[in-house]
This record gives structure tokens, C-alpha cells and sequence, in this order.
């Protein structure tokens, strides 16, 4: 039996991730800080012998025995990550180094849960792992973008220098049930004005475009990935290559909520990408691996969740 640890693991990606774990019969440690995390995202697990929950923040050491380690501690969200621009800093950062640590000791394989910010606002479409990404350092949303990249270099650093067993993910939009219903984040915006009657926001034209990723497949492509041939470390993109208009996911959302709400325009906030998009080529080759899930139907799951939640 594996003894899995999972950073952030009662977060929205990481109660996910638990739950498959567990049902594979694993031994999860479960280590969240809850800052965005919720123990409600876990609390049907409880029951389970097999998993075990600890209170902990990553930027200070953690001294427990593992064979893999899932690091996906960090605020995913640009409410949540400007919230506290420096602690979200030294969570990517800190927490890579104290994470990476630990699998030095316990030579455990470990899994970076990188961003496609790493991207930025990109000049290459659709983006390809080995596109460097054009970032502003010194945006509001650099914190969350460097902090990532930063993450990234440390793993490679180690691979390098200590010969560790890692694997990189690079995540694409996701979404799906147990997201937090106020993260700020586009899915998560529209259901819940839906819901609640009140007017859909969209922030520019409404042109610029977004793929949606459904949780379970991108859960699926991290345990595959951490499963990986020996030596095949990534970064590999992770994410649903269809490409969506923010006016198209919205008039989506309001056809299969049948709500009433109205669309209205704002501003677009700056370093806003214009077009995200994964190139999932190298996930297919090496992994076998391809979202299975279409849009509607996650879209049908999430507004069934968040009726529950917020309805």
C-alpha cells in the first residue's frame, strides 16, 4: 500500500484528488492549512481507516514518512492569491523547497501542481510545454505566476543536482463540484450570479477565450502522471483543449440553469491573458491520456453542485 501525501488536499483539486487515491486503496495524508481549503470538502471521506488529516502550512518543514507526495498547496485563484500577494509567494516557493526536502529524505516521487500561468499572456497559440511564456514579474498577478515558476525551477533543480524522482503537471482551467462558490474565477462567477438572478459579469468584449478542463479528467492525467514511466518528468500540459468565448461559456450557463440573468460588460482587469489554450500532444503520447468530458455535461454536474450550495 502507498503512503500518498497530499498537499492541499482539502482544497477543490485536492478533495478530488483523496477521494481517488482512497478508492484505489491508499493510505492520504491530508496536510491544508485552510486557507481556501474546507474540511466540508473532505468530510465524507472521514470514515475512511485510510486517511488521516493534519493542519499544517507548507512554508514551514514537515517530518512524516511518504512514498509520494502530491504538492497542490497554494491559492489557485486571483481573489485568494492578491489576498496576501507574499504569503502566496512563499507558499509556492517555501513550500517547494520544504516539500522537495522531504522527498530528498524519504526518497519519495513527488508531483509539482504547476499552472499554465507559467504562460502568462502568451504570443504562442495554442501554448506547447516548451513555449518559456511571457509573464509581467512585476503585476498584480506575478505572485501566483512567479511563485509557479519559480516551483518549477526548484524541481528541476533537484532532479538535477540530487538525482529526485519528479514529476511537473502544468493545469489548464478546471472545474466542476466543490469549487469555491466565491473564488473569483469565471465558472464559478456565472454559476453563482445564474443561480442568484442576478447580472452575469463579463469582463472585456466577452471575445477573449478559456478551455475547461472537467475534474475528473484532470485528475485522472496527475495520477497517471504520477504513475509515469521512471525519467519522464514533464512539464507536461494538462487541461481540455476546446476552446471557449467568455460570451459563449456564459450564454451556456444561462441556457442550462435556466436563469433569467442578464450579461453585462466591465472593464478587463490587467495582465488578463487574452486566449489560453493547452497543446495536450505530449499528455496523449506518454500518458495515453485525453479529456473525456464536454463541456455541457461537467457545466450540468457544477450548477447541480452549486444549486446545492448557494441555491
Amino acid at each position: 500500500m502507498n503512503k500518498i501525501l497530499i498537499t492541499g488536499g482539502a482544497g477543490f483539486l485536492g478533495s478530488h484528488l483523496t477521494e481517488k487515491l482512497l478508492k484505489e486503496g491508499n493510505d492520504v495524508l491530508v496536510v491544508d492549512n485552510y486557507f481556501t481549503g474546507s474540511k466540508v470538502n473532505l468530510a465524507h471521506l472521514l470514515p475512511n481507516p485510510n486517511l488521516e488529516l493534519m493542519r499544517h502550512d507548507v512554508t514551514f518543514p514537515l517530518y512524516v514518512e511518504t512514498n509520494q507526495i502530491y504538492n497542490l498547496a497554494c491559492p489557485a485563484s486571483p481573489v485568494h492569491y492578491q489576498y496576501d500577494p507574499v504569503q502566496t509567494t512563499k507558499t509556492s516557493v517555501h513550500g517547494a523547497i520544504n516539500m522537495l526536502g522531504l522527498a530528498k529524505r524519504t526518497r519519495a516521487r513527488i508531483l509539482q501542481a504547476s499552472t499554465s500561468e507559467v504562460y502568462g499572456d502568451p504570443e504562442v497559440h495554442p501554448q506547447p510545454e516548451e513555449y518559456w511564456g511571457r509573464v509581467n514579474p512585476i503585476g498584480i498577478r506575478s505572485c501566483y505566476d512567479e511563485g509557479k515558476r519559480c516551483a518549477e525551477t526548484l524541481f528541476f533543480d533537484y532532479n538535477r543536482q540530487h538525482n529526485l524522482d519528479i514529476k511537473v503537471v502544468r493545469i489548464f482551467n478546471t472545474y466542476g463540484p466543490r469549487m469555491h462558490p466565491y473564488d473569483g474565477r469565471v465558472v464559478s462567477n456565472f454559476i453563482v450570479q445564474a443561480l442568484q438572478g442576478k447580472d452575469i459579469t463579463i469582463y472585456g468584449d466577452g471575445q477573449q477565450t478559456r478551455s475547461f478542463c472537467y475534474v475528473d479528467d484532470l485528475i485522472d492525467a496527475m495520477v497517471k502522471m504520477m504513475n509515469s514511466e521512471q525519467g519522464f518528468t514533464g512539464p507536461v500540459n494538462i487541461g481540455n483543449p476546446g476552446e471557449f468565448t467568455m460570451l459563449q461559456l456564459a450564454e451556456t450557463v444561462l441556457k442550462l440553469s435556466g436563469s433569467k440573468s442578464k450579461i453585462i460588460y466591465q472593464p478587463l482587469p490587467s495582465d488578463d491573458p487574452k486566449q489560453r489554450q493547452p497543446n495536450i500532444e505530449l499528455a496523449k503520447a506518454k500518458l495515453g491520456w485525453q479529456p473525456k468530458v464536454n463541456l455541457e455535461d461537467g457545466l450540468k454536474e457544477t450548477i447541480a453542485y452549486f444549486k446545492k450550495v448557494v441555491g
